[in-house]
């Protein structure tokens, strides 16, 4: 196991037990990005880094009882809490690392994804390895129930240039690893990027 796969775990196996309790103000966030996420009845969708399952609710109310609902996390103490919770009875946990899913090609209609692309490795490679399990046409939400200046206040950091995040960076990232993004949405209260994957 790499280092950067043992810093993930470390970091959030020691806060799985008390995320949800952290943050409870953040389910009515939860709901509206995967309401405008625009999943069909029917849909299979994984929710990637699915931590301790706080979207899994949703996802399951969006595709209805004939859909696939799958939440994927590196960490065991992430998906035991969204056990606990009673998640694994909205859709089907596995523990896996998004950089290399146990998924054929094209088995995904969309892909949500929840403060995960600031944990990726490779952010490059780990996107296309979500495009991989997504049908051309299919869909991405990147999501954070709050919007980068105030993440970034809450961590006691400034915004920079670099920011993986910011619409200038994060569009050629999502276009060279097989996505179009389709609109950016970065407020106090929310980040939502969502994209397409292309042919």
């Amino acid at each position: 196991m790499s280092e950067d796969h043992t810093h993930v775990q470390e970091f959030f196996g020691v806060r799985a037990a008390d995320w949800d309790r952290k943050f409870p103000e953040d389910g009515p966030a939860f709901a509206t990005a995967v309401a405008e996420f625009g999943l069909r009845p029917g849909d299979r969708v994984l929710d990637a880094g699915c931590g301790t399952g706080r979207a899994l609710t949703p996802l399951r109310a969006a595709v209805g009882p004939t859909g696939t609902v799958l939440g994927a996390d590196l960490t065991p103490q992430m998906l035991a809490a969204a056990q606990r919770a009673g998640r694994a009875e909205e859709g089907t946990l596995l523990l896996a690392d998004v950089a290399r899913l146990p998924l054929r090609d094209g088995a995904l209609d969309a892909v949500f994804a929840a403060g995960l692309i600031a944990h990726l490795p490779d952010p490059g490679a780990n996107l296309r390895e979500l495009a991989r399990v997504v049908r051309p046409g299919g869909r991405l939400a990147l999501f954070h129930p709050i919007g980068r200046a105030a993440l970034a206040a809450r961590h006691g950091r400034e915004l920079t240039p670099d920011d993986l995040r910011a619409e200038r960076n994060l569009g050629p990232l999502l276009a060279g690893s097989g996505w179009e993004m389709t609109s950016y949405a970065d407020e106090d209260a929310r980040f939502l990027v969502l994209a397409v994957r292309r042919a």
